[in-house]
């Protein structure tokens, strides 16, 4: 993309409206924008870096046999009023009608949805275990949204529900998805740990949020800095054998991490001083195990072993990737801007022509700007170089490949690493290398 054509708005002040880092930022650098209390429109750079969450997001869930589907937004209120929530949900609901005076909500999560489409199509307990998501648009009638999109009324998420014919393969499913979570944060490049969460009235411990560290995180953390040095992208686990999960949730589960409301000080004193980390957390993912509360509610079964009637145990595995992106931002920026991880970052590098309608300079940035169509943003406008720095410092891009006059007649560039600010003289075909290996 061609900034000088490119639909990306940055502001120079911060929006007096915006509260937190990551919601000053985002409209800053031109990520979104408010149509309306809690809902925004989200421009191109800020829908790239939606999409390359997603994208990762939905190789991890496929990695473990997830299924995608997509189920609509609006639902029909007697999915609601078969499981019992649709009373007890609450104003978070928006309840609409249409023409013909049907009852109708904007689904703000879709258990109900996916337990009667599981019932229309799998009949016996040898089409178990399946696990279906989804990445879609939600929306809840927040009273006070605030913060831009970390907690706005429209969200984008991935929901994931999981059928087992027994505990049994619920547990193993389960830490399957917590496999695939923490390889999909890891991926992000973030750290996110989890938490043992709340199980309500079902009780155990098959409940876990996900937390990133970040200085304004709205929850207290406490963990095992041994969480910091774990690559789960190596973690040598068999997902099919139930005995290499057990292992593996073993070794992950012996590691302490507590939010402040469940933290325990005798539990505490058992992690090494020089181990123990104490900071802040925004949740932007949780995994949980619920049993046969919607199979049972809506009346949904299959033909078991012995032919009668079973109800199989469900789970639900969410992350909030629009949440993410703000999670992101507020872990990782500097007084500059936004520093993304290379993964989800919008454009791999900005090449900043400083000054443009120079022939050598002009030249040397259309090679660049051809190596790697779609994944660099070409600064061609006539700005002073001072107003480019700022602008590709604001936006976050992992490199800047900076053209100037003086480099240009020999043939070098400089590129700069957002992160850490180091700078490198290279050719421009070294300069490609570097940046598209990375």
């Amino acid at each position: 993309m061609r900034l000088s054509r490119g639909f990306l708005p940055t502001l120079k002040e911060n929006p007096a409206e915006a509260q937190i880092i990551s919601h000053r930022l985002m409209l800053r650098a031109g990520l979104v924008r408010q149509t309306s209390a809690g809902i925004y429109a989200w421009l191109p750079a800020g829908w790239r870096v939606l999409q390359n969450i997603a994208r990762i997001v939905r190789e991890e869930q496929d990695a473990i046999g997830a299924q995608e589907l997509l189920m609509p937004t609006i639902q029909p209120a007697e999915l609601w009023k078969r499981s019992g929530r649709y009373d007890a949900y609450g104003p978070e609901m928006l309840r609409i009608q249409d023409r013909h005076e049907r009852d109708l909500l904007y689904g703000p999560t879709n258990e109900e949805m996916i337990t009667d489409l599981f019932g229309q199509v799998v009949k016996s307990y040898r089409e178990l275990p399946q696990v279906l998501y989804h990445i879609q648009w939600k929306f809840r009638d927040e009273v006070r949204p605030r913060f831009g999109v970390m907690r706005g009324r429209e969200f984008y998420m991935k929901d994931a529900y999981s059928f087992d014919v027994d505990y049994a393969s619920a547990v193993d499913t389960y830490r399957r998805m917590m496999l695939a979570y923490l390889r999909t944060f890891q991926r992000l490049g973030v750290k996110a740990i989890p938490m043992v969460a709340d199980t309500g009235p079902i009780g155990g411990e098959l409940s876990h949020e996900f937390l990133i560290l970040a200085p304004t995180g709205e929850s207290g953390v406490f963990f095992d800095g041994a969480f910091e040095d774990q690559d789960w992208l190596s973690e040598p686990v068999d997902i099919a054998d139930r005995e290499s999960l057990d292992a593996f949730f073993t070794r992950m589960t012996s590691f302490y991490a507590a939010t402040d409301e469940k933290h325990d000080e005798a539990g505490w004193t058992n992690v090494p001083t020089e181990r123990r980390r104490e900071g802040r957390g925004i949740e932007v993912g949780h995994i949980f195990h619920f049993g046969r509360k919607y199979t049972e509610s809506m009346d949904i079964t299959v033909s078991g072993p012995d032919g009668a009637p079973l109800y199989p145990e469900m789970g639900s595995y969410g992350i909030g990737v629009s949440r993410l992106v703000a999670a992101i931002i507020e872990a990782s920026h500097d007084e500059n801007g936004i520093i993304w991880p290379d993964s989800v970052a919008p454009f791999r590098a900005a090449i900043l022509n400083l000054k443009t309608g120079d022939a050598a300079c002009d030249a040397i940035c259309e090679t660049l700007y051809a190596a790697a169509p779609g994944a660099f943003l070409y600064d061609d406008r006539a700005e002073r170089a001072g107003v480019k720095f700022a602008d590709a410092d604001l936006m976050g891009h992992p490199w800047q490949i900076i053209v100037g006059p003086r480099g240009a007649k020999e043939g070098k560039v400089e590129l700069k690493r957002r992160q850490g600010g180091e700078r490198f003289e290279l050719t421009v075909d070294e300069a490609i290398a570097r940046v598209t290996a990375a």
